[in-house]
């Protein structure tokens, strides 16, 4: 009876996230040994249930202005990716059932974020770390949009700011956000990502003060 219930849960989990998945980083998204992950935030409601990511303000300003990228951004990419409960006994049930799913309080997936740890602090750590460690999703977060703005032309003729497109490679991957900079149309799913982030900008902004 308990395994029935577990299995009704996640499922019905898996209906909810199927209906409303759409985030995460893209199809692309030092070498001393790992420290134990920390605790994870009460902001990450260990209920399952919504949780407030302005919880993790320190941490985004601390890893944005490592990366060099606006904490703003950061932060509203929080709020957009926030419509998943981020607990890791959910976070990995799910991927049971979708292993292309994306892991941590930034919904990163596998592929975007061994890329980004090369020759980083985080290097020696996993991505299967991320949905216990909500510091370490937001660093590599950071730096993949770091790492997203160096692909970025000195020009370009759409009308999108340098964060919104930003956010359009880190929902979409690299090679929509160039093609996206250059004009051509995002599909619905990224323009819904693009329509959030406006949305949540405000609310990053007071967030972070």
């Amino acid at each position: 009876m308990v395994r029935i219930v577990r299995l009704l849960s996640v499922l019905t989990l898996a209906a909810s996230l199927a209906a409303c998945k759409p985030g995460g980083t893209g199809n692309s998204a030092s070498s001393a040994p790992p420290a134990a992950p920390p605790a994870a935030s009460p902001s990450a409601s260990p209920s399952g249930g919504a949780y407030d990511p302005a919880g993790f303000a320190a941490q985004v300003r601390r890893h944005a202005a490592a990366a060099g990228i606006d904490a703003q951004l950061v932060m509203a990419i929080l709020y957009n990716e926030s419509y998943k409960p981020h607990d890791p006994k959910l976070e990995r049930a799910w991927q049971k059932l979708d292993p292309e799913a994306a892991f941590g309080v930034a919904n990163m997936h596998r592929a975007a974020f061994d890329e980004t740890r090369r020759g980083r602090d985080f290097a020696g750590r996993d991505w299967t770390e991320l949905p216990d460690d909500p510091d370490l999703a937001i660093e590599a977060a950071a730096w993949y949009l770091h790492d997203l703005a160096a692909q970025l032309p000195a020009h370009w003729p759409a009308k999108y700011t340098r964060d919104e497109l930003l956010a359009l490679g880190y929902n979409a991957g690299p090679g929509s956000m160039t093609a996206f900079a250059r004009g051509a149309k995002p599909g619905p799913v990224a323009q819904n990502y693009l329509d959030k982030l406006r949305t949540n900008w405000d609310a990053a902004a007071r967030a972070l003060r």
